[in-house]
């Protein structure tokens, strides 16, 4: 399903002279690959598929030319270890036996972030087998064909960037060359080998687990509506000079600067019952069902890196409202004005919307009015009048202005209560 990844060209697998099933005048794998259409197409130039391996222009027998080769049969082995199957269908083979049409398998393929491949033989029974699950979900009326092209994207995107992770961060750590004279390359087979049962029990572990808590949110909600369109907190944090930054620090400590900054915003948002939508390098993106919550994860997040001397300041901006959700991500009016108000928040501080200090007041958690709240303290202590609520946020208005596509804004200022 995917392109060659491993840097075998075409010639190092077998496309065979077998009649592909079902093509048109008992046309060949061969046939098949030069009149296919859609995942089926010519591989692009340039592409793993089309056979470009610059190694492919040394002399046989050349040392450049056998270690091009023991690379391209290392990486067909871990292929073989991870996928557990070895190569046996092209596109159109592949398609055909999941009773689908070559272009919704190509489709799929695309969706899930797999490029074309041309019709070499490089799919494995359980390409099929995903195929032909997706498809039945359709035929079942339990996914309309958009729904399920958008299943294999979202799942595709994340499952792409976690193993990206994985291999740049976990197995280079642990594939150092060690004490034996073995090689990174000859260290990864056997590490893989154990390593992934493991990996894959706690993916599906971790998996379920946040499917419950998924499910959970949306069970909770209090109509049909409010399901996909929900009002939610929505906060950014940003490093504030991150641009100064990279032009000063060497690529190693920018790149250790960025991980300690994704790893403590997602550890804070996590332990105070946010959700970490994504991160962009300086930036993260969290929304919370509770805008205590909220304004608790975004005061947490200042004070932390406040305390870090190896950090630098930072912005949080959190607004309230509707919220759109799709794919794991937010969209809508409420996002655009949390990325608004932490552009102009000064450094080490939270502004809020005027619906989030609304929301705060409504929930007991800051004083609608200070004077208010101010009064009804010193009722209490004259015996007049009940104490207010225990409030642990306060709220200050600041400089109205506009904001672009968004008109007059009144942020607030968040703290916390003394």
């Amino acid at each position: 399903m995917t392109a060659d990844d491993s840097g075998a060209t075409p010639r190092d697998v077998d496309t065979g002279d077998d009649a592909v099933p079902g093509a048109p005048d008992g046309g060949s794998a061969g046939d098949s690959a030069r009149g296919g259409g859609g995942a089926g197409d010519a591989p692009a130039e340039g592409s793993a598929a089309a056979g470009t391996d610059p190694a492919r222009t040394v002399p046989e027998g050349a040392p450049a030319a056998r270690e091009a080769d023991d690379e391209n049969t290392i990486a067909i082995r871990l292929e073989q270890l991870i996928l557990g199957a070895d190569r046996r269908y092209t596109p159109f083979q592949a398609a055909r036996g999941a009773g689908v049409s070559m272009d919704l398998a190509a489709r799929f393929w695309r969706a899930m972030g797999f490029a074309d491949i041309g019709q070499v033989k490089a799919l494995t029974e359980a390409d099929v087998l995903a195929l032909r699950r997706l498809a039945g979900l359709v035929e079942a009326g339990l996914l309309s064909e958009a729904m399920a092209i958008q299943v294999a994207r979202s799942t595709g995107q994340t499952t792409a960037r976690l193993a990206d992770w994985q291999i740049d961060s976990f197995l280079e750590g642990l594939t150092e060359p060690q004490d034996s004279g073995l090689t990174r390359t000859e260290i990864t087979y056997p590490l893989v080998e154990l390593l992934l049962p493991e990996l894959e029990e706690f993916l599906v572990y971790v998996w379920r687990r946040q499917l419950a808590a998924a499910t959970g949110r949306v069970v909770r909600a209090q109509d049909d509506a409010e399901m996909v369109d929900r009002r939610l907190a929505v906060g950014f944090a940003d490093l504030v000079g991150f641009t100064r930054l990279t032009r000063r620090l060497e690529e190693e400590e920018l790149g250790e600067l960025v991980e300690a900054f994704e790893t403590t915003c997602s550890d804070l948002v996590a332990a105070h019952g946010g959700r970490l939508i994504k991160t962009l390098g300086d930036e993260v993106l969290f929304s919370a069902d509770d805008a205590g919550v909220a304004a608790e994860i975004g005061l947490r997040l200042i004070e932390t890196m406040t305390h870090d001397e190896t950090m630098p300041e930072l912005r949080v901006g959190i607004a309230f409202g509707t919220v759109t959700t799709r794919m794991g991500d937010v969209f809508g009016t409420t996002v655009n004005l949390a990325s608004r108000l932490t552009s102009i928040a000064p450094k080490d501080t939270v502004l809020v919307d005027e619906a989030f200090a609304e929301e705060l007041g409504r929930i007991g958690e800051a004083p609608v009015s200070e004077a208010e709240a101010a009064a009804a303290e010193k009722a209490a202590e004259e015996g007049t009048g009940s104490p207010p609520p225990p409030y642990r946020f306060a709220l200050q208005p600041m400089w109205q202005r506009p904001v672009r596509g968004l008109g007059v804004v009144e942020p607030w200022l968040l703290s916390r209560r003394d």
